[in-house]
Formats: C-alpha cells, structure tokens, sequence
C-alpha cells in the first residue's frame, strides 16, 4: 500500500485564538474549517519556544531547543541535527521545502532535497541579542510601536511578495508532483510570513471586516509580572504606547491577513484536489508561535502566555478520524507522528537519537493518547535568564530565576490573571512543578552556554561584515537551459508531458 503524502502547511505568528476554526467571532477561515470539518483539531497544541527560528528547529528536529543550542533568531542550526526531512528521506518519501524556515548558518536544507524560494530573513548571525547588554535593542529589530503606527492597507509589501511567490511556487510543485511518473510518495513543507507583522493588508481581505466591529484586547490587565514588564519596554509599548485606534487597526490588519493565508492553504488544497491526490495527502496547518495582539499591554510573542505560545493544529487525509482532540501536545510532537504516517513494522524508520516530542498519530486517528503535557523553553530578547514552561492537564507553570513564579489555571483562567503560585491552596502544587523544573533544566548552565554562544556569534558577525558582507542566505537554483521549451526538445513531447490532465 503506497505511503501518503504529507503538505505541511504553516503560518506565522498565529495564534488560534484568532481564528474562525477556532471559534473566533469574527475572523474568517473557511479553509482551516473545512480542514477541521473533514479532520481532526488539536486544541491545546503548542510551541515550545515563542520566537520563529527556535520554534522551527524545535519542531524539525523534536529536541528540545536548549538541546540544539537554538537560543534565539540568530543560532545557528546544526547541520548535523537529524530533521523530519531526513528521517522522510530515508522513508521513500520525496522532501521539498517552500517558504520561510528561517534557518540560520550555512546549511539551508536540513534535509530537504529540494528548495524552491529564498527565506525571507537573514541566514547569519546579525540578530543575536547581548545578555551582556540586556536593555539594549538589537540593531535593526524592526518589533516596536511601529507595526501599530504603521498598521492599515496596502496593495504590495515585502511580505505579500514573499507570500505571492510562495503560493505559485507550492501550487506548481502539486502539479509537478502530479506530472512526473515518480511515485514515490512526497513530503513538502510550505510556510507563509503572513499574519506576521507589519499588519498591513491588501484591500480585499481589509474589506471582509466592519471597522467598528473590531475587537480590542479583552482588558487592560493592571498586574504585570516582570518579564511582561521587559516585553513592554523593549518593544517601546511602555515609552511610545499606542492608542485605541492603532490598536484596532493592527488587529484590524491581522484578522485580515489571517484571512489572506487562510486564502492561500485554500488553494494549495485545491490544487490537491485539481490533481487528484487530496485523498492521498494528509494535510498539517499550524503556525510556529503566536501573537499576543494587544492582550496584557503586549505584542507580538516572546513569553508564554497562551496567545503568544499556542498554535493551531489541524490534520486532515487518509486514515484521520474527524474529531476533535483536548490533550496538551506541541510542534515537537510532528516529527514522531510522521515517522508513524510514513510506516511500521519493518517499513519504520527510528529515529537516531531520543526525540523530546511524542506521536499524535493514536489521537488524529480515534484513539486515546493518555499523554497530556508539553514543555517550552525561551532564551531570547528581553531576558537575561532562562524562562522555562510545563503544561500538564489544566496547569501552566512558568519560571525564571531572576522572577516571581506563575502558575495558572488555564480551564478555570484561560485568560491567565489570576496567579495561583503564592496560594495556599495551591502550594504544594507549586512547589511540585519548581522541584519539576529545577530537575529538568540547569538554568545555571544554560545562561552559561547562551551567553557564550551570544558573545561568539557577535564577533564572528563582526569579523564577516568588515570586508564587504559573506552571505549564507540561500538562492533557489533554476536551469532556465531546461524549462519550458528550448531549442534541443521536441515541443511536441515537451507540451504532452507537462499538459495536467
């Protein structure tokens, strides 16, 4: 029996919260539903690191982030850190990669055999933050009350170019799976920057909303913890601030642009549809992290609170139940559940190395998954000690060293306000998670290692930068000698084979 394919759609910045699949009042996503509809929805999915790169690596790789040394935008990940595509490869399964990954260093395939578009963010070490300075702004980092300032309309931006090309090329590579004789099974993983900020929207997906019918955060919440305090100050919430207008039209724009990639999984499963291999194909749509969108004073994502940390998590195709899945899982939890899609017995792949997540399949397919917890790390900017989070059935606890504890209610408190680490009638569960955590994690060593990391990365951008500039960024490779039809073929084969149907 012939393995399915695997399209693994994501955005970025998503928080499901924000969406009409997931219950959002406004916000349309007809193509998220229709996938929920026919599928299964995991609704208390998560990544397990709130910043782009590490949450990527993370989920490639299901280890852990302080596993691979991926502490922020501008790690490096190794190249010799086994990925879903390697383990796929070694499967029988066909591996292309479309979109942003945001992979740093000189390796820009992880795996992949196949790579059609440049990322949209720099490969080097530009972006790494300075412990050593930890009230410092990264040069250049564009996060800050601009995105709010800036909100509104606009018919191109880098980012809808980036998404536009992202569309033809992964609509076009269907096709081209479907036209060539090979039939292997495929695995292609496709990622969009939109509903990423700026928040900036074409017209027509700005106009599916009413203005005045956009929500504002559902409160001003008046007990921030500390590191909600660095968050603000380093985006410049706390000194530029940002006006109920802007607001609006910041979530505004999002809901638009959350609409517009919802648009473009819609034509990516039509064009599966169009070629015959939607019922072949299981289909993944998820996001690397959230946006926190106005909620506790804060944006973007970099903390733990639910809009920042949970993601969608929808998966339709052959053998998925449709249903609907409470359990706590994260992204760290794809890989195993690939090498569980693409075979078993003597068809499975192991993995080489221990993995940090766990297989979704049992659940995606009816069954019980008696699991029901996940980690997350977080090393980046706006902090100068390791922050760690355990979820485990209603319970989120969050610690960092130089903070008070958080430990939250997430069914009785899904808006996380009332902090239950200092209650009595809570402590003995809060004392059960900080010994959890100091068990888990050495947050001595870690601090030790990031801040070594940090301080070679920036030398080491500062030596490749003084001589003009080295670049690891990837550019796609064309044979225009060989595409379309050229003077050594027979255009006569050349249109047949190329002709769908």
């Amino acid at each position: 029996m012939r393995k399915p394919n695997i399209l693994m759609v994501m955005a970025d910045q998503l928080a499901p919260h924000f969406t009409g699949a997931y219950g959002h009042r406004l916000v349309r996503t007809p193509a998220m539903e229709a996938l929920a509809e026919r599928g299964t929805r995991f609704d208390a999915a998560y990544c397990n690191f709130p910043l782009c790169a590490p949450s990527r690596f993370s989920m490639l790789a299901s280890q852990q982030a302080s596993a691979i040394d991926a502490w922020d935008n501008a790690a490096e990940f190794p190249a010799k850190v086994p990925t879903m595509a390697h383990y796929l490869n070694l499967a029988g399964y066909r591996t292309v990669l479309t979109g942003k990954m945001h992979f740093i260093g000189p390796d820009q395939l992880h795996g992949f055999t196949r790579r059609l578009n440049p990322d949209i963010y720099p490969a080097d070490f530009a972006w790494t933050p300075n412990w050593d300075e930890a009230d410092d702004r990264i040069d250049k980092w564009y996060h800050n009350m601009e995105s709010l300032s800036d909100a509104g309309q606009a018919l191109a931006t880098y980012q809808i170019d980036y998404d536009e090309e992202v569309r033809f090329s992964t609509t076009r590579q269907i096709y081209d799976f479907a036209r060539d004789p090979d039939e292997r099974p495929w695995f292609m993983a496709t990622a969009m920057i939109h509903p990423h900020d700026p928040y900036v929207a074409r017209p027509e997906w700005w106009d599916l909303y009413d203005h005045d019918e956009i929500d504002l955060p559902d409160d001003q919440f008046d007990s921030p913890d500390p590191h909600t305090l660095r968050i603000r100050h380093g985006i410049q919430a706390d000194t530029l601030g940002y006006t109920d207008d802007q607001c609006r039209n910041a979530r505004h724009a999002y809901y638009a642009n959350t609409s517009y990639f919802d648009s473009l999984l819609g034509d990516m499963i039509r064009a599966l549809e169009e070629t015959g291999q939607l019922d072949d194909t299981i289909v993944i749509a998820t996001s690397d992290h959230g946006d926190m969108l106005g909620d506790r004073g804060l944006w973007f994502k970099m903390s733990f609170f639910e809009r920042s940390l949970r993601v969608p998590l929808i998966m339709a195709g052959p053998g998925v139940a449709n249903g609907t899945v409470g359990n706590v899982c994260s992204l760290m939890d794809l890989l195993p559940t690939m090498l569980d899609i693409a075979g078993d017995g003597a068809d499975r792949i192991d993995p080489v190395l221990p993995l940090d997540g766990r297989s979704l399949w049992e659940g995606a397919t009816g069954g019980h998954d008696p699991v029901d917890e996940t980690i997350a790390e977080y090393t980046g900017e706006m902090t100068s000690e390791p922050m760690f989070m355990i979820r485990r059935g209603r319970h989120k606890y969050i610690h960092c060293d130089s903070d008070p504890a958080l430990l939250y209610d997430i069914e009785a408190d899904p808006l996380e306000r009332n902090n239950l680490a200092d209650d009595p009638a809570h402590a003995e569960l809060a004392a059960s998670f900080a010994t959890e955590t100091a068990e888990r994690w050495d947050s001595d060593n870690i601090r030790e290692r990031v801040v070594a990391s940090q301080r070679t990365r920036r030398m080491l951008h500062a030596a490749m930068t003084i001589d003009g500039h080295y670049s690891w960024d990837f550019t796609p490779v064309r044979d225009g000698a060989n595409e379309y039809i050229r003077d050594h073929m027979d255009w006569a084969e050349a249109g047949p084979k190329l002709r769908f149907p």
